[in-house]
């Protein structure tokens, strides 16, 4: 695979950029990060792989990240980047629309993979609910993508790396947004794509009440919890955020436990990428036992119960 000459990337989260740096490194001969925040993120931007970075500015009571999309307009204008990569949030979604429509193109979303050549850039992202894959190509003179967490994996920080730092004029937007209030979200919040170690629960769990035996195992092993689809938006028993699968989270995780969860590909898609994935299901021909590491076939109800009274002797 060829590389193209310069990449930027743009994530209005911290934990991202460490991975979108990672992969712009392999795409491109030059890493430049558009950087968006408190000034002292710089040097730690540089230490995760930037040759460069072009400070924007900070947000605050007068602007908001959208704000900055006509400076980057601008920048885009005079420097011609060939690759710019986006986290998959919505702000960064909203951004790379709003920059792609000003160069008349189309963005590249959640693509899992990259292909470069000297006359095209090429991305696959999954379709039909991860029932098969699609390998998109664009050849307008800056490619506009959206990267999901778990793509690239994060090179070590290297705090003696050196890189130039640009300071950005702000380019005053014809319209605002303005943030009229800020409130508390409801209930718990939780980033998987930062876990190590991550049970997921599927249909097989019967009543609301039993995750509580799944949050103790979770708390013994230092794991975080997710789920499947039904359990996320069928049942409302967990949030969204932790609902795993191709229109959920996508992540890698070191160990990945699946209780009670069949291994449908819409699910798998999201956690097949894991360092060990173990799976416990009554059903012998559960999908999920054909992508599994390790598996037990048994009730959960019996088998987590088990787990739980060997982690304790053994502590």
């Amino acid at each position: 695979m060829s590389r193209v000459k310069d990449v930027w990337v743009f994530t209005e989260k911290q934990e991202s950029i460490a991975e979108l740096c990672a992969g712009a490194r392999q795409l491109g001969e030059r890493v430049t990060v558009l950087a968006v925040g408190s000034r002292d993120r710089i040097e730690r931007i540089i230490a995760f792989g930037a040759d460069r970075v072009f400070y924007l500015g900070d947000t605050g009571a007068d602007r908001t990240v959208e704000d900055y999309a006509f400076t980057l307009s601008k920048l885009i204008e005079e420097e011609a980047p060939d690759l710019f990569l986006f986290g998959a949030t919505k702000r960064c979604r909203h951004m790379a629309g709003r920059l792609a429509a000003r160069q008349r193109t189309s963005v590249l979303s959640d693509i899992m993979e990259f292909l470069t050549d000297k006359d095209e850039i090429q991305g696959t992202q999954m379709v039909y609910g991860g029932a098969a894959v699609r390998t998109l190509a664009s050849k307008s003179a800056t490619v506009f993508s959206v990267v999901g967490s778990g793509v690239f994996t994060s090179l070590p920080e290297d705090a003696d790396r050196e890189g130039d730092v640009r300071a950005v004029d702000f380019v005053e937007p014809a319209y605002r947004v303005r943030c009229m209030e800020k409130r508390e979200r409801g209930g718990t919040s939780v980033d998987l794509t930062a876990a190590k170690r991550v049970i997921a629960v599927g249909r097989g769990i019967a009543k609301e009440e039993d995750l509580k035996m799944i949050e103790e195992l979770a708390r013994l092993i230092g794991a975080e919890i997710g789920c499947t689809r039904p359990i996320s938006e069928g049942v409302n028993w967990m949030g969204r955020e932790r609902y795993i699968g191709v229109s959920g989270v996508m992540f890698k995780p070191e160990l990945y436990i699946a209780i009670g969860i069949s291994g449908q590909i819409q699910h798998m898609v999201g956690c097949n990428q894991s360092g060990v994935i173990f799976a416990i299901n009554t059903d012998t021909a559960a999908k999920i036992f054909s992508q599994s590491d390790y598996g037990i076939v048994g009730d959960l109800y019996t088998v987590v119960p088990v787990l739980l009274e060997k982690i304790r002797a053994a502590r």
